[in-house]
């Protein structure tokens, strides 16, 4: 796992390198701007664009005067500099980079507190004028600059952090922050990067390594963690000869009704192909013949209305339930009945979430070690209001913890929190995967994994990630714009293939 810092942490894992490596400031600055225009000749080749960079006067600005004698000597020729002379204060790391750009002749100017803007021709503006130090909102000429950049429209690269972005913590709901269609960041992602704030002023990022010290940083032992492909190849386990359906689980899904059976198709097929070796589905009795047409592998519990069916839960090793299966007496019923009689972990979505929310003497029967995969508005029914992205992230970590519960908290990069107090974003899945479906999809393998034995928290970890990258393989080699769900459910055996090769 690929350890999250916060800006205090980073500074300790920057002074820890700098010291055990050991190497100077002004050396590992200038590896970080290596690394950055390394990105940067790659994917902005056109030397004859102008390039504007606006450095603020602390080790960010140094970086920006170290990239832009590097993109000179890469012969980007049509650059300016422009220093942001807001405060009285430099760092020295700053003013050697300063001394080396004004003995390279370039275009160097400063700007003065109060004083208008010049006119910016620049087709690309780089941003490295406060980086990750901020705690507080912009305000002043800084504000004023912010604002000066963003009504120009231009594409504008961030250096390590856009200017005013908060890298961890909350984000005041009026931050002005310098838009950044692209952030290159330095050594990993930062953890507000991940959240939905930070969409207004993030369009992409990009994390390159500088060298700073591995060990240290996962010594700091950070509860923010970023899944990586190599976390999952070793997780995964792969099938065995002298195995059969019975080595890989029995997993029953509880779900659907008579007008939302598509909910129950598809949490079922995710399940089956996902791996567990016997997938059955409860559902109503109207959607029998569309359960034995989609997915005639998948057994059946008929549900008769107004009925609960007498299911023998022993055989069971997890229960899905929750996917389209309704909000009236007989679903709370069957949630309760689930509850109190079956006590090993269950994978809670959906209908059985906002149930649990309106009961909440339900959570006292919740088996230890469960799974709950709520979006965001299902989460705070289920934990309250939030204001922000960054008070969930705290709150699943909470509740987690509380309720010995591992949590699916739903989005771009989703987040899995577990009982020991760790959060896992996730680094798979693209926006053709934005189709209702999908979260049924998703809950159906999240089973399929309890049921094969995995760990309730590894399976959260597995599910998320396979479930992104089955969507990623879809779209990107065939540019798709939407994928629909069921095809999803049919990509995850080659998948999971892929990865356990």
């Amino acid at each position: 796992m690929l350890p999250l810092i916060t800006a205090p942490q980073i500074r300790e894992a920057d002074a820890y390198t700098i010291a055990n490596e050991p190497i100077s400031s002004l050396n590992l600055m200038e590896r970080a701007s290596k690394a950055f225009v390394g990105w940067f000749v790659n994917h902005f080749p056109d030397r004859s664009q102008q390039i504007a960079v606006y450095c603020g006067t602390g080790n960010n600005g140094g970086d920006g005067l170290a990239i832009a004698r590097m993109l000179y000597n890469h012969k980007y020729l049509n650059i300016n500099v422009k220093v942001v002379r807001f405060s009285e204060k430099a760092t020295p790391d700053f003013e050697v980079n300063l001394s080396r750009v004004m003995n390279m002749g370039l275009d160097l100017r400063d700007l003065k507190p109060d004083a208008p803007f010049p006119t910016e021709e620049a087709d690309i503006i780089v941003d490295a004028v406060l980086g990750s130090g901020i705690n507080k909102p912009l305000a002043g000429d800084y504000k004023r600059l912010a604002d000066f950049i963003n009504e120009l429209h231009k594409t504008v690269v961030a250096v390590d952090v856009p200017t005013g972005f908060y890298i961890d913590g909350e984000i005041p709901a009026n931050a002005t922050v310098m838009h950044a269609d692209l952030a290159i960041t330095f050594q990993q992602p930062k953890i507000n990067f991940l959240l939905p704030e930070s969409a207004p002023h993030i369009k992409c990022w990009e994390a390159v390594n500088i060298g700073l010290d591995e060990a240290f940083i996962q010594s700091l032992q950070s509860p923010y963690q970023f899944l990586e492909e190599k976390d999952i190849r070793k997780l995964l386990k792969p099938r065995h000869r002298f195995s059969n359906k019975g080595t890989y689980g029995h997993a029953l899904i509880i779900a659907g009704q008579a007008k939302t059976m598509g909910a129950a198709l598809l949490s079922s097929a995710g399940c089956a192909y996902a791996g567990a070796g016997l997938t059955t589905a409860c559902v109503p009795e109207s959607g029998l013949t569309a359960l034995n047409t989609y997915q005639p592998e998948v057994m059946a519990i008929v549900r008769k209305e107004n009925e609960l069916p007498n299911i023998d839960w022993d055989k069971f090793d997890t229960i899905g339930i929750g996917p389209g299966l309704g909000k009236d007496d007989d679903a709370l019923k069957l949630l309760t009945e689930v509850l109190e009689d079956f006590k090993k972990p269950v994978v809670i979505d959906a209908d059985a979430l906002n149930l649990l929310a309106a009961n909440p003497t339900l959570w006292d029967s919740v088996p230890p070690g469960s799974i709950i995969t709520p979006h965001m508005k299902e989460f705070d029914r289920l934990f309250g209001d939030h204001a922000n992205w960054w008070q969930r992230l705290q709150s699943a970590l909470e509740n987690a913890q509380k309720r010995n519960i591992n949590i699916i908290l739903k989005n771009d990069y989703t987040i899995v929190a577990t009982p020991d107090g760790k959060a896992y974003f996730n680094s798979t899945s693209n926006p053709a995967m934005a189709t209702g479906g999908m979260g049924d999809v998703l809950t159906g393998i999240v089973t399929a994994l309890v049921a094969q034995k995995y760990s309730p928290a590894d399976a959260c970890i597995i599910g998320v990630y396979i479930h992104g990258k089955a969507g990623d393989e879809l779209a990107m080699p065939n540019r798709m714009n939407v994928i629909m769900p069921g095809r999803l459910a049919q990509q995850l055996p080659l998948t999971m293939a892929k990865l356990m090769a």
